[in-house]
């Protein structure tokens, strides 16, 4: 479990923004031995065969083949992008001749009052002038690049009763003095390694440069930026790589912009997966008919973080539907489908946790209270297959430092390898086998 819990924090230093976290997945993956395919070129592919594409450095799908050939598919899926606030274009805003800031806008749904006070690096990705067209390259400060300060409670006495934040007043960082002035986008330059004229465009965010760590009796906590949903999509590679060979192919999805609606070429409203299951079934031979009957015998794991029982609110969740960091993958249920979970995928999936004596919780809203969707059944609506929606437990879900379990790293990544490892066969609507 060290080693896990090791590789997660790792894992979470390296991914500052979603191109990096992707980086850092791909990396894995060729450690792994796994071929790199490109959208834009002819896919060569063969039975027993690993590989994996990615689309907009921010988007990755890994899969496994089987040696019979083209077969049904078990896929999980998560996201790469956490709330976070994005750098605009015109970045400077010069203060009363005195200071200047970087012009910022939310992304996602953040806690605001999370980014008060703490150091923030600035990284993301820059499209550079070439010779014969442009390329892409990931930037990292690799420093406390900016600050966004509170106002001091003696000009606000009532912070503690009434605290708004807007996010164009409040929110924007301190990057310097009036000395920093132009200095910006010379330095995105240079940390790219060109000239300020060759930077045609750019991505950059901000994120919390605070450490990942581990604490409480036993380290029994982790404590981290972007825990959600990173958390899930390290565990579900790990899975796929730890799996093995199977008489299924085995997907390990990582979406973009979950956490402003999916609806991008790189999210989970994309065909970004039916696209690359096509091309699948083309590589291996498969027609219409044998791709369809493949669909209906597939099975999805939707895997997002959850809302433990917070300490100082325990009113918050649901009376007999409570969660515990540590105790478990968590299955989640809505009855308005915010989730993908029905009787059949939730049975399926606690019967594998079961076999592989993984602990397993459940997770529903209180009944007044609406909850956040996740990106399973959104790409449903692409992939229309049986699907189920996992997490882990987590307290300060879009904070910039969330908590959740320490032990429950391991329960996730054995729980998604005997789910990757496990044969699922519909044998009737609503019935299968499981081997």
């Amino acid at each position: 479990m060290e080693n896990r819990i090791d590789g997660l924090m790792d894992f979470l230093r390296k991914s500052v923004s979603a191109f990096h976290a992707v980086d850092a997945l791909c990396g894995m993956l060729r450690g792994a031995g796994f071929q790199e395919l490109k959208e834009c070129a002819r896919w060569s592919i063969a039975p027993g065969g690993r590989y994996f594409v990615t689309r907009n450095q921010s988007s990755v799908i890994a899969f496994t083949l089987p040696e019979r050939g083209f077969a049904p598919m078990q896929i999980v899926a998560s996201h790469s992008d956490s709330p976070v606030f994005r750098i605009k274009e015109r970045a400077e805003v010069e203060v009363q001749g005195s200071y200047v800031q970087l012009n910022t806008e939310r992304y996602g749904g953040m806690i605001m009052s999370t980014w008060l006070d703490r150091p923030l690096g600035i990284a993301g990705r820059v499209l550079l002038r070439m010779p014969r067209g442009m390329e892409s390259r990931l930037v990292d400060f690799g420093r406390d690049a900016a600050l966004i300060p509170n106002l001091a409670i003696h000009m606000q006495r009532d912070v503690n009763e009434n605290c708004k934040l807007n996010a164009q007043v409040d929110m924007l960082p301190l990057y310097g003095d009036v000395s920093a002035k132009g200095r910006f986008e010379a330095e995105v330059a240079e940390i790219a390694g060109a000239s300020p004229e060759d930077v045609l465009g750019r991505d950059l965010y901000l994120y919390n440069r605070m450490e990942p760590r581990l604490w409480g009796p036993g380290d029994c906590y982790i404590s981290a930026p972007r825990l959600d949903d990173l958390e899930c999509a390290y565990t579900s590679l790990c899975a796929l790589l730890e799996a093995g060979e199977s008489d299924h192919i085995n997907l390990c999805c990582v979406f973009d912009n979950e956490e402003v609606g999916s609806g991008t070429r790189q999210g989970a409203d994309s065909t970004f997966l039916s696209d690359v299951i096509g091309r699948i079934a083309g590589g291996l031979g498969a027609d219409g008919e044998a791709l369809h009957a493949a669909l209906a015998s597939s099975f999805m794991v939707s895997a997002d973080n959850a809302h433990a029982l917070h300490p100082n609110h325990p009113e918050k969740s649901d009376a007999a539907n409570r969660l515990l960091m540590n105790g478990g993958i968590v299955i989640k249920q809505s009855a308005n489908q915010k989730y993908t979970t029905d009787g059949v995928s939730r049975a399926i999936f606690g019967e594998i946790c079961r076999r592989a004596d993984v602990p397993v919780q459940h997770f529903a809203n209180r009944s007044d209270m609406l909850g956040g969707s996740t990106l399973g059944n959104i790409s449903g609506a692409h992939v229309s297959i049986p699907s189920v929606d996992v997490g882990l437990a987590q307290l300060a879900m879009h904070s910039s430092y969330e908590t959740a379990g320490a032990q429950d790293v391991e329960h996730m990544v054995r729980g998604l390898t005997a789910f990757y490892r496990a044969e699922l066969r519909v044998t009737a609507d609503g019935s299968y086998s499981m081997d």
